[in-house]
C-alpha cells in the first residue's frame, strides 16, 4: 500500500491529509498557536474537589478547567507531587531520577481528597484535547513518545509491544533496551522497533532523555499554569507514528515544514528525506491532490461503498452514540444461494469502507453497525473477522464484539480530539435571503481584474466554484477568452469544490490573495 501525506499551510492553520493509494484516509487540522495537543506536559493548579466524581479540576491556562479522575492519577502520583515540589523549590538539582526516593504508591481505589488539595501544583499530561463545551481531560502518569520507544519516569520494567512476536527479536530487544535506559524509567518498546538496529534505538532514546531534561529545566523556571513541554506538531507526529517503507511520497506548500520535515526524517531514516518535497504550483495543494473532492465525496448523512454498484452507507449520530446502516441499494441478486453470496460481497466492502469513515470523521464512543442480514453464520464469522482486519490499521484503541443475535456489530473507539466534520450541503441562493445576482459578481471580478493589471506585473490566478468557472471558460469565445482579448493579459481560472457558489477569490504568483468575495 502506497502511503502519501499532504500537508497544506494557510492563513496560519495546517491541514494534513493521509493518502492511501490515492484515497484519503485520515484528515488533521491543526492551527499554528494551538494551545492543547495531545501529549503537551503542564503544570497546573488543583482549582476544586469533586468527591462526587473521584475527581479534580485543574486549571492549566484554558477557559475551562482540565477534568483529574482518580484512576488517571497513576499509581506513581505521591512520587511526582514529591518531584515537582522538589524541583520548583531546587532541592532537586538535575533531571536524573538515579537517586530519587519513590514514595508509596496510591490505593488503585482510593479517594481522590486523601492524595490531593486545592491549590496543590501538578505536572500533568493532556490526553484528550478540549471537546465541545469539556476542557481537556489529563493524566499525572507522564509518558515520552518517542520513534521506537516510549519513556515513563518513576517506572523500572521494560515492556516489548505485543505485536513483536518473534521471541529471539524480542529477546535482542529488551537486554538491548535494559543496558541503555537510565535508571529510574521504564520504557516500552514499540512495534515499528523490530529488527531495528542499535545506533537507531540509541539515538531514539537521547532524543527521549533530552526531552526529559527540557522538561525538568522547564518545570524550574516556570509559573504555574504553563506548559512545559510541547508535544510535536502534527505533521511531525504522523511521520513518528505512521512513518515506514509504504510512504512513497510526503508533499508540503510551505517551505520552513519542509524543512523541519526533512530533518526530522534524516534523524529517523536519512536515506529517505528526499521524499519529502516542496509543491509550488498556482492549484492549491488540496485541490490538486483531490482531497476537497473526496471530503465533500466521503462526509454527510448518506455514504457511496466504492465498487459496490449501487450500496451506500447511512451514517447518524446521536448524544450517545452513532448508528452506521448499510444498504444493498438497487443491485439485487436473484436466488437465494445468489442472494446470502452477495450480502456477504457487499458487507465486506461496507466494512471496508466504515474503517475508513471511522479515521477519517475521528468517529469516537460506541458505534452500531447494521449490516445486510446474512442466515449463514460462516458468513457472519468472515464479515466479522474481515472488519477486524480492516480496523487493525486504526492506531485509535477500539474493541469490537461480535454480531449479535439481531445481526448488529458494535463497537468502541478511543475518542481524543472533537470529531472532524465537513459540511458537505451549501446554501441554495435562490431561497431565503437577497444575493447578488450570478452576471453582477462576474463584472465585479472583471472590475477587481482590471484593477489588478495595472498594478500586479506577474501571473493572476482566479479561485471559483466548479459551476462559475465552467461558466467562465468554456466555449470557444469564452469569458475568460474575452478578458485576454480586452486587457491583454490571461486570467488563469482554477476551479475549487470547497468554495461556495459565487464565491471567489483573486491570487497573484506570490500566493497572495488580492480580493475575494463570498456570497
Amino acid at each position: 500500500m502506497k502511503k502519501e501525506l499532504i500537508i497544506s499551510h494557510e492563513a496560519a492553520q495546517s491541514k494534513i491529509a493521509l493518502l492511501e493509494d490515492g484515497r484519503l484516509f485520515e484528515l488533521h487540522e491543526q492551527e499554528d498557536k494551538s494551545d492543547f495537543v495531545v501529549g503537551d506536559l503542564f503544570i497546573g493548579r488543583v482549582k476544586k474537589l469533586a468527591p462526587n466524581l473521584n475527581a479534580a479540576f485543574v486549571s492549566i491556562g484554558y477557559e475551562k478547567d482540565a477534568f483529574l479522575h482518580y484512576q488517571d492519577l497513576g499509581p506513581q502520583f505521591l512520587t511526582y507531587k514529591k518531584f515537582l515540589q522538589d524541583t520548583i523549590s531546587k532541592k532537586q538539582q538535575n533531571s536524573s531520577l538515579k537517586n530519587f526516593e519513590v514514595q508509596k504508591e496510591i490505593e488503585k481505589n482510593g479517594n481522590i481528597e486523601k492524595v490531593i488539595a486545592k491549590d496543590d501544583s501538578v505536572i500533568l499530561q493532556i490526553t484528550k484535547e478540549p471537546i465541545s463545551t469539556k476542557g481537556p481531560r489529563i493524566s499525572t502518569q507522564i509518558s515520552l513518545t518517542g520513534r521506537f520507544l516510549v519513556l515513563i519516569p518513576f517506572d523500572k520494567s521494560v515492556s516489548i509491544s505485543k505485536k513483536i512476536g518473534n521471541a529471539e527479536e524480542r529477546e535482542r530487544l529488551r537486554t538491548l533496551i535494559e543496558s541503555i535506559k537510565p535508571e529510574g524509567f521504564g520504557v516500552i518498546i514499540r512495534t515499528v522497533a523490530e529488527g531495528k538496529k542499535v545506533a537507531e534505538l540509541h539515538n531514539d532514546m537521547n532524543q527521549l532523555i533530552q526531552k526529559w531534561e527540557n522538561t525538568f529545566k522547564n518545570l524550574q523556571k516556570n509559573k504555574v499554569p504553563s506548559k512545559v513541554l510541547s508535544e510535536q506538531d502534527k505533521a511531525s507526529s504522523i511521520l513518528r507514528d505512521n512513518f515506514n517503507a509504504d510512504f512513497v511520497s510526503i508533499i508540503c506548500d510551505d517551505e520552513q515544514m519542509v524543512d523541519e520535515m526533512r530533518n526530522y526524517i534524516e534523524v529517523i531514516a536519512p536515506e529517505r528525506k528526499n521524499i519529502v518535497q516542496f509543491y509550488d504550483k498556482p492549484i492549491p495543494l488540496m485541490e490538486y491532490y483531490n482531497v476537497e473532492k473526496q471530503l465533500k465525496q466521503s462526509f454527510g448523512k448518506h455514504v457511496n461503498i466504492p465498487s459496490s454498484k449501487g450500496a451506500y452507507l447511512v451514517i447518524e449520530h446521536t448524544e450517545a452514540l452513532h448508528v452506521v446502516d448499510v444498504n444493498s441499494g438497487n443491485n439485487i441478486s436473484s436466488g437465494n444461494a445468489a442472494k446470502n453470496e452477495h450480502a456477504l460481497s457487499v458487507n465486506k466492502m461496507a466494512a471496508t469502507e466504515i474503517a475508513r469513515q471511522l479515521r477519517l470523521r475521528d468517529m469516537g464512543g460506541i458505534i452500531v453497525i447494521d449490516f445486510i442480514d446474512m442466515i449463514n453464520a460462516e458468513h457472519r464469522r468472515e464479515l466479522f473477522e474481515h472488519l477486524k482486519e480492516e480496523m487493525s490499521r486504526d492506531k485509535a484503541r477500539h474493541k469490537i464484539l461480535p454480531p449479535s443475535k439481531f445481526g448488529l456489530i458494535q463497537m468502541t473507539r478511543q475518542r481524543t480530539r472533537p470529531e472532524n466534520q465537513i459540511e458537505t450541503k451549501e446554501e441554495n441562493p435562490n431561497i431565503d435571503g437577497e444575493i447578488l445576482a450570478p452576471i453582477v459578481v462576474v463584472e465585479r471580478m472583471e472590475e477587481v481584474i482590471r484593477n489588478t493589471i495595472q498594478i500586479e506585473k506577474g501571473k493572476i490566478f482566479l479561485h471559483v466554484h466548479p459551476f462559475v468557472e465552467a461558466y467562465l471558460t468554456k466555449s470557444l469565445m469564452s469569458i475568460q477568452v474575452k478578458w485576454f482579448l480586452k486587457y491583454k493579459k490571461w486570467v488563469t481560472i482554477i476551479p475549487r469544490d470547497s468554495f461556495k457558489y459565487l464565491e471567489y477569490k483573486l491570487i497573484n504568483s506570490k500566493k497572495e490573495e488580492l480580493q475575494s468575495y463570498s456570497n
